[in-house]
């Protein structure tokens, strides 16, 4: 089969066409025939380097899948050969990534594009990875509940503005953080009541204007680095922070004196460690309710790139001029 490969870490022009050995599924296993995926910024870091936890080289990256299931190894109770599925599956150690013509995945980290869901199959390769993060910060370990006040940063970007849609499924109000009337309105679209211009007004001007000083009873940072110390800031006393970007120093003071709890969400550790593993349907369960009842779509870039071009598709994510999730089409 052919596929995209990483044969060293460096700049989006490391990927090169290469031509693999096509996988067989193992007991538990499916072979996907690939139709999408979607670029997230772990496979960028991943690709630099940055992060170590990809596949071994010659690495083929991507979690995210769309695609028809091709064959359906020893034990595989939940799909059949030509089933419709998407999830995030594989682009870490020891799982093979989605930028082939065939990937396999534990049937447990995939979903079935059921009748009902009324996505195309390639869009729904946008969704996996950003959705399954979002709801484990906000529902799973944010605790989110109704009536609450939740502040997401960037809201139209990936995670973001899946964040947005669950947070509202919650029944929570919804401010989030953009830099532009265009983003703004995105984000309304979504779902999201309040807007914050973060160039234009500080945090403690926000938090006075929409919380009355008393701070938000959920923030979740999906920006990291200076913008966890705002979080940190705009989080009521023994209230809830969630961060999926954690990867920087810190004082950690105004933390301990608010009472606040900080939870870190690494969406790659089921398939790493294999913890977890058992409760991904659940997880996918709730993705597929949203996507029937029409309560969540995804916010898909203007430009989609041929997995023969994800190289371009790196780089227009990492110079920050991606909306939303860029999609990959095989």
């Amino acid at each position: 089969m052919k596929a995209m490969v990483i044969e060293q870490f460096g700049e989006p022009d490391v990927f090169v066409e290469r031509e693999v050995e096509t996988p067989e599924p193992q007991s538990g296993q499916v072979r996907i025939r690939v139709v999408a995926s979607s670029a997230n910024p772990i496979e960028t870091k991943i690709r630099s380097g940055f992060v170590r936890s990809g596949p071994e080289m010659p690495a083929i990256l991507n979690g995210d899948v769309a695609g028809i299931v091709d064959k359906v190894g020893p034990g595989v109770t939940r799909f059949a050969e030509g089933d419709e599925v998407f999830g995030c599956a594989g682009g870490v150690r020891g799982w093979q990534g989605a930028l082939a013509d065939f990937m396999i995945a534990d049937e447990r980290v995939l979903a079935k594009r059921t009748a009902k869901i009324k996505l195309p199959l390639e869009q729904c390769a946008a969704l996996p990875l950003v959705f399954l993060t979002a709801w484990t910060a906000l529902a799973d370990r944010g605790g989110l509940k109704a009536g609450e006040f939740a502040l997401i940063h960037a809201g139209t970007g990936g995670v973001g503005h899946a964040a947005i849609q669950i947070a509202r499924h919650l029944g929570a109000r919804v401010a989030t953080t953009v830099s532009s009337e265009e983003k703004a309105e995105l984000a309304q679209s979504l779902g999201a009541e309040d807007i914050i211009f973060y160039r234009d007004e500080a945090v403690d001007h926000y938090v006075t204007r929409l919380t009355g000083g008393s701070g938000f009873d959920l923030v979740f940072d999906t920006v990291g680095g200076e913008n966890l110390d705002r979080s940190i800031e705009a989080t009521g006393v023994s209230r809830r922070l969630c961060s999926i970007n954690t990867r920087s120093t810190h004082d950690l003071s105004q933390l301990h004196a608010k009472n606040l709890s900080l939870h870190v969400i690494f969406r790659s550790v089921p398939l790493l460690h294999g913890i977890g593993m058992d409760d991904q349907p659940r997880l996918l369960d709730n993705l597929t309710q949203m996507l029937e009842e029409d309560a969540v779509r995804p916010l898909i870039d203007s430009q989609t790139f041929a997995f023969t071009d994800v190289a371009e598709a790196h780089r227009r994510l990492e110079k920050g001029q991606a909306l939303g999730k860029i999609l990959l089409v095989r």
